[in-house]
């Protein structure tokens, strides 16, 4: 049922969807815009690490994820590549206009994968297979390219159906996506979360109530719950905006060079984002127009899950136009693409932008306001420093990472990204105490465990004592030493410590450290 405003809501039926498929899109890119031998073992790399590896890489123990030197490894003869957005938009362009030769409506989810509403196809071809056939059919014979269709309810689960070359029947995606493992859902964090609290399929995860996800884990996570569901994968379908919100630029000089059209394209992302932001929208699906110096025109829609960000919507702006100015014309109608004399950039999906998670006074309206405005007034009247707000920082140690600044101030998180030799290993602590708790650890003869220099232990922990008026609990799991030698040029400023990790047996598990002798609990695990 549709809202009154236009928007469409949560409850919308998902689209019969077909999503097109290419494998190891990557290095089939590579294999056509650079000549690289795709049937050879051939990896794409990013940050260092494996983004696609071709079927004879993969035979070969080359797997995503790996660093280069270990890939290397595994196979001496591989062929490394550094990934290149731009080449595989490229490469891929012909197979969208190959596609939208025989159907309407093709929208792009990434270099390698495109998705359209199945109905149409469907009864012009006489029915879903058909049309999948068809379309797989045209791209191998105009683009000498292997792809995969699936369809089901969204795209999320018709790109997963791609995957395994399915098509779902009509009202069984639940049930299609209910036995599938829970990293499907392409979110790393929330997956092992999920898996760490006995949650491993996407049925499972489903099973959940909504409210109860987005209480605890965030606009996102309900987002990826109602994936998980086989519903439809925003709070939408996207409806077509104003046309106020459209943003375009005419230039003097008809943009032939890439490093031209990156820099325009950052421009016109920065404009489309603000002129969302001052209407409270966020943009899920983006049309690009381009008219070249010759009058011809371009025209190409972008499909993300989630919202587009400015990096987002710059990112696929600049793959675009160099699909469109480096690449070799469309194959599919045999033209030829000039300099871009006009572009313009057209939300075609937006959804109110909300936050990502509620606040602790509501998510937006009188109550936000009303709480800021109130926090600014104490700041007023008592100072700056009266209201602080907590920034989880980068370090070893979960007590020192926590750092507090005024409300109001930037809350930027400082070294989280680099390395940090020592570091404890996840999951974090649910509660780190202001002040470390003192605490006695004792081997099975009631004697206090100490460690060497070497880290040898003079006993196997086997009884905890937290607090002075606690009794003591026995251990039942423990994990460390976890050395640490901080500040040790620095007079008053060194810290030595070896910290454990216990697991007791009334069920409570502790962060402990032994420092300068004497016992210490630093933080409660969940």
């Amino acid at each position: 049922m549709r809202n009154p405003s236009g928007c469409e809501g949560w409850g919308e039926a998902a689209v019969r969807t077909i999503v097109v498929w290419c494998p190891d899109w990557p290095v089939i890119a590579a294999e056509i815009v650079d000549g690289y031998p795709a049937h050879e073992a051939v990896a794409v790399m990013h940050a260092n690490r494996v983004l696609v590896a071709s079927p004879a890489a993969r035979a070969e123990g080359v797997r995503r994820g790996l660093r280069k030197r270990e890939a290397q490894g595994r196979c001496p003869h591989l062929i490394v590549l550094e990934h290149d957005p731009g080449r595989d938009m490229r490469a891929f362009e012909p197979v969208l206009a190959a596609v939208e030769a025989i159907a309407a409506g093709v929208q792009m989810l990434r270099p390698g994968a495109c998705a359209l509403a199945a109905r149409g196809p469907a009864r012009y071809h006489g029915g879903e297979a058909a049309a999948a056939e068809r379309i797989v059919e045209q791209i191998a014979q105009q683009c000498d390219v292997e792809a995969q269709a699936g369809i089901a309810e969204g795209t999320f689960a018709a790109g997963l159906a791609a995957r395994a070359g399915v098509i779902v029947p009509d009202g069984e995606t639940a049930r299609f996506l209910s036995g599938l493992s829970i990293t499907a859902l392409g979110r790393p964090g929330l997956a092992d979360l999920l898996r760490r609290l006995g949650i491993h399929t996407l049925g499972e995860f489903a099973a959940l109530p909504g409210a109860d996800v987005l209480d605890r884990f965030g606009f996102d996570a309900a987002l990826a719950h109602r994936l998980a569901g086989g519903r439809d994968e925003r709070p939408l379908a996207p409806r077509r905006p104003p046309a106020d919100l459209d943003v375009a630029e005419t230039f003097d000089e008809p943009v032939d060079r890439v490093d031209a059209a990156a820099f325009a394209a950052r421009a016109l992302a920065e404009r489309l984002h603000d002129r969302l932001g001052s209407h409270g929208l966020a943009c899920t699906r983006l049309a690009i127009e381009a008219v070249t110096e010759t009058g011809e025109e371009l025209v190409r829609t972008w499909r993300h899950d989630g919202l587009l960000s400015v990096n987002a919507i710059a990112d696929r702006l600049r793959w675009q136009l160099d699909g469109w100015l480096r690449g070799k014309g469309n194959q599919a109608t045999g033209s030829r693409n000039g300099g871009i004399a006009r572009l313009r950039l057209i939300p075609e999906g937006v959804v109110e932008h909300l936050g990502l998670q509620p606040g602790l006074w509501g998510e937006a309206g009188e109550e936000r306001d009303r709480a800021h405005r109130a926090l600014t007034r104490v700041q007023g009247l008592l100072g700056p420093d009266a209201v602080l707000t907590a920034v989880l920082d980068g370090g070893r140690a979960d007590r020192s990472r926590i750092r507090l600044v005024a409300w109001g101030d930037e809350r930027i998180a400082q070294g989280v990204e680099a390395p940090w030799p020592g570091r404890l290993p996840g999951p974090s602590p649910a509660t780190v105490y202001v002040e470390p708790i003192p605490a006695e650890v004792l081997d099975a003869d009631g004697r206090p465990v100490r460690v060497g220099g070497r880290l040898e232990l003079s006993g196997v922990p086997a009884q905890a004592r937290i607090g002075a008026q606690e009794r003591a609990a026995g251990i039942v799991g423990w994990a460390g030493p976890w050395p640490v030698d901080e500040r040790w040029w620095a007079d008053g400023e060194s810290r030595r410590v070896a910290r454990f990790q216990l697991q007791l047996a009334d069920d409570r598990a502790v962060l402990a450290v032994l420092r300068g002798g004497a016992w210490f609990v630093e933080a409660l695990y969940d």
